[in-house]
């Protein structure tokens, strides 16, 4: 699937069959996850901007059709997941070999392809960035989607106290399976994150949301709060008076965990790795929210623009 120019419908095409190179691995793709960056990414809106025509997609699940040289971790007719640049949308692809990871067989394909960004961002911004902490509370915004969804289930995972924030009152169902204590809307949010923690306020904020919901959580959080920056859904990057950080020594911390990965592969990989087997061990467990064929990947992205998945959506390519 691609798209001829930014904002442009996708197609289904067919293109050169790809060759992995050294240290890389080429893929049979059996399902490529869905994810908020790959609408904002045919749409111009992402902060890579690759020249039309591309194809979406991040993350894929399959099995190993070659590989190149240098590569030893994986042979073909291994089960696998990858994170990719550009093109995960495809019958087969090729992946960076530090980004591929064998699959245990517990693991199906479906939860595999939804794994990379969601589990990998949650993990390292919990952990590694927030350090958070059992008996902590975290308050999630955006909780019903893909990313926010991982959260609150990576946060009961730690043993924190997890305040979930949704839009919509049918979405607070889907977070309470996930193990959140109380599932808030955003009108008066501040209020209810003080009434909720009596008047302690919010540990952690996890915030894939921006906008006026970051601003009502700057006001929501405990002394010493760490707020975890992952993206902006809402369309508006927020201003941080810097008076609020230095007031309640509240910190604002940056997670890209693309970035992460490029930079500490090893670490990634480490947690990547122990997120598949608490995925083995079905101590998480993936929320699919619905498997669409490749050819309507269209009507997955228009899904995810009208802010009707609960979870994450998945392709189904074999």
């Amino acid at each position: 699937m691609q798209v001829a120019g930014y904002g442009r419908p996708l197609e289904l095409v067919e293109v050169d069959e790809p060759a992995a190179g050294p240290g890389e691995v080429l893929i049979d793709v059996h399902r490529a996850g869905v994810n908020f960056p790959d609408l904002l990414l045919i749409q111009g809106l992402y902060q890579m901007r690759p020249d039309p025509p591309f194809g979406p997609g991040f993350e894929v699940a399959g099995v190993v059709a070659g590989v190149g040289d240098d590569v030893s971790h994986v042979a073909p007719g291994d089960r696998v997941m990858a994170f990719v640049q550009l093109g995960g949308y495809a019958e087969r692809v090729v992946a960076p070999a530090e980004a591929v990871f064998e699959l245990p067989d517990a693991v199906t394909f479906d939860q595999a392809a939804v794994i990379p960004i969601a589990y990998g961002t949650g993990y390292h911004a919990l952990v590694d960035r927030a350090s958070l902490t059992e008996g902590e509370t975290l308050l999630v915004l955006g909780a019903s989607g893909g990313v926010g969804l991982v959260a609150v289930e990576l946060g009961k995972h730690l043993g924190a106290t997890v305040i979930g924030a949704v839009g919509s009152a049918w979405k607070s169902e889907p977070v309470r399976d996930k193990g959140a204590d109380e599932v808030i809307g955003y009108d008066d949010l501040r209020d209810r994150v003080k009434d909720l923690t009596g008047g302690r306020g919010a540990d952690v904020l996890y915030d894939p949301v921006g906008g006026d919901a970051f601003d009502q959580a700057l006001r929501a959080m405990a002394w010493q709060g760490r707020m975890l920056v992952i993206g902006f859904a809402s369309g508006r990057i927020p201003d941080i008076p810097a008076n609020r950080l230095l007031l309640n020594e509240t910190a604002a911390v940056g997670v890209f965990w693309g970035r992460f990965a490029q930079h500490d592969p090893d670490a990634n990989r480490r947690n990547l790795e122990r997120i598949l087997e608490l995925v083995a061990r079905g101590d998480l467990e993936p929320r699919i929210g619905d498997v669409l064929a490749l050819e309507d990947a269209g009507q997955a992205m228009e899904r995810l623009g009208d802010r009707t998945v609960v979870g994450k959506l998945v392709l189904a390519v074999r």
